[in-house]
């Protein structure tokens, strides 16, 4: 069993590359499936720099196909072995909003950090779970499911103050039930129920979510709010 992650190292700047063990996501290029691409894809991300590997095998991109637990399992459990295998001094992420996927990956593989989209409300189980592991927890905000979730953003009185409140909230929820507060990183969740104006008043806003007081996790890579105020590509 690995050590537990030093929850200190979540208070310093980390890099943090994303390998999609799906058929699906939404940059092509980043799609793995075959274990030696994966592996390549691991051993680019260090090089490269990063301190953590985030493995999702569930695309949470709108339209994305549903993914059994077994499916997801099968994939992200293909994912972090070969991060541990390539790189075992790298820490791994999951990017996964059920419980069981979760556990499992715990169980067999050792810590990890639990990097949940739903903030604990996509599966009533997770904020347990986390607390048992006693293992970090990303919690992002997003509105509605990502078939409806740029249709929710309608935001009184305005996004930042929005999600800054429901931050105040849910992690009130996450102490709790046990996940201790030196463990808690918040996403906002840029191009979550976010129109490209109110990404750039979140990330001119985001001091005000530092102000909670947690670590604060801010995914841009190839995101709307760069590639069309750019007019080029993810």
């Amino acid at each position: 069993m690995r050590k537990t992650i030093d929850a200190a190292a979540l208070r310093e700047p980390q890099v943090m590359a994303i390998l999609n063990v799906t058929p699906d996501s939404f940059w092509a290029d980043s799609r793995m499936s075959e274990p030696e691409a994966v592996e390549r894809r691991v051993r680019e991300a260090v090089a490269e720099g990063a301190s953590i590997i985030d493995v999702g095998g569930y695309s949470s991109r709108p339209g994305a196909a549903a993914v059994s637990v077994e499916e997801e399992w099968r994939r992200v459990a293909c994912g972090v072995e070969a991060v541990r295998r390539v790189a075992p001094d790298v820490t791994v992420s999951v990017d996964t909003f059920r419980a069981s996927v979760a556990l499992r990956v715990v169980e067999r593989f050792g810590p990890v950090i639990v990097n949940d989209i739903t903030a604990g409300e996509g599966d009533p189980e997770m904020l347990a779970a986390v607390a048992r592991c006693g293992v970090p927890y990303v919690a992002m905000h997003m509105r509605g499911t990502p078939e409806t979730m740029q249709t929710l953003t309608d935001y009184d009185p305005d996004v930042t103050t929005a999600v800054v409140e429901y931050f105040r909230l849910r992690t009130e929820a996450m102490r709790a039930a046990g996940i201790a507060a030196d463990r808690i990183v918040l996403d906002p969740g840029f191009g979550f129920a976010k129109t490209v104006a109110q990404n750039y008043e979140l990330l001119r806003g985001l001091h005000r979510l530092c102000a909670l007081g947690y670590p604060v996790l801010a995914g841009l890579s190839r995101k709307s709010m760069i590639y069309k105020v750019l007019e080029t590509t993810p």
